[in-house]
């Protein structure tokens, strides 16, 4: 049983990590990398110094986990159902079937380049949710390691500086209107600080749409993770044993992520009302700082040379499947006459 102290000099290193990494973020123009990214970045090339201190071992893993989870729960108090409906039924969906490009691509180009199922599940919930926080929920649901969740996060990261220069551009030049460009950008562009980067850049109606239809679409992140906590136990099923037994039934109760359920539960009061504006905002905000605090420690226990070990195809497998959704998305929307 570890004491109380064991846990301090880690804790306070990942405080440290993603005050620094939250500061030098702001100073970053149109917000390129966020926070999360910076600090992931900042604790790999920390960790052949860190990991070789055993202090620290203990609040890092700590951290890395729990606030983690902590922070998932916390984040939904700034959703609610109500968002769903705000934004209506063509941004469901346009997001339905970006959702489908990004997984059932996700699964075929991984088969194909004979990737680690959970790296590529872990960029497929990237690019179709929500960037670093989609690949932090999922991560713990299927024991992804480390090293698995930086190289997701750095696939999706490449692409979204790219998107966040590329998609005020692009849609001028398309000439879409602001509804459009608003649920272009918020389907497409993965992380949140980059669909308001490249929402707010093409103009302020648009980027108040994109992150509505952004918020909505991290409310996927509960189906997703049951999906995912069903696969994992197969696939852990079919590693244990074998014959007849693969078949056996998967008990829910072993394998459900109750911290989803807390996090259904916080969205669930949210959408009640009684939770103000300001409190939502300010809880949002302690919730991003966790996260980030929780990517730094993944940083810190990831070996660089592992995370490049996976070669270009992780890379390639996230530029492709990004492309997909960002071209399904304009396609469905010329469809349903929304550019």
């Amino acid at each position: 049983m570890n004491k109380l102290s064991d846990y301090l000099a880690g804790i306070i290193l990942t405080i440290l990590l993603a005050l620094t990494a939250k500061a030098v973020s702001s100073y970053i123009p149109m917000h390129l990398i966020s926070g999360s990214v910076l600090a992931l970045m900042l604790g790999m090339l920390l960790n052949p110094i860190i990991r070789e201190i055993s202090i620290f071992n203990t609040g890092i893993n700590f951290v890395s986990k729990k606030i983690l989870k902590a922070g998932i729960v916390l984040m939904g108090l700034t959703l609610s159902f109500s968002q769903v409906l705000s934004v209506g039924g063509y941004s469901l969906i346009v997001m339905t079937f970006t959702l489908l490009t990004a997984f059932g691509g996700g699964y075929l180009f991984g088969r194909l380049f004979n990737m680690n199922w959970k790296l590529s599940s872990l960029i497929s919930a990237g690019t179709g949710v929500c960037g670093g926080s989609a690949i932090a929920a999922v991560a713990p649901t299927i024991e992804a390691d480390n090293s698995h969740i930086a190289y997701a996060i750095s696939a999706t990261f490449i692409f979204d500086v790219l998107m966040v220069i590329l998609f005020p551009l692009a849609g001028r030049y398309l000439g879409m209107s602001d509804l459009g460009f608003g649920l272009w950008a918020g389907t497409a562009v993965n992380d949140t600080s980059s669909v308001v980067a490249a929402g707010y850049a093409f103009s302020d109606a648009a980027g108040a749409f994109a992150v509505i239809v952004k918020l909505t679409r991290t409310l996927s992140i509960i189906p997703i993770v049951m999906i995912f906590s069903f696969i994992n136990a197969r696939e852990n099923k079919k590693l244990g044993v074998s014959g007849n037994e693969q078949r056996e039934k998967v008990e829910i109760k072993n394998i459900f992520p109750y911290f989803i359920l807390l996090f259904l539960m916080m969205v669930a009061v949210k959408s009640t009302g009684f939770i103000s504006a300001e409190l939502s905002s300010n809880i949002a905000s302690i919730s991003k700082f966790m996260m980030i605090m929780a990517l730094g420690a993944i940083g810190l226990t990831t070996n660089f040379s592992e995370v490049s070990d996976s070669g270009i195809k992780p890379l390639l497998h996230g530029f492709i499947i990004s492309s997909l959704v960002v071209i399904v998305s304009f396609t469905i929307q010329l469809f349903i006459g929304q550019i």
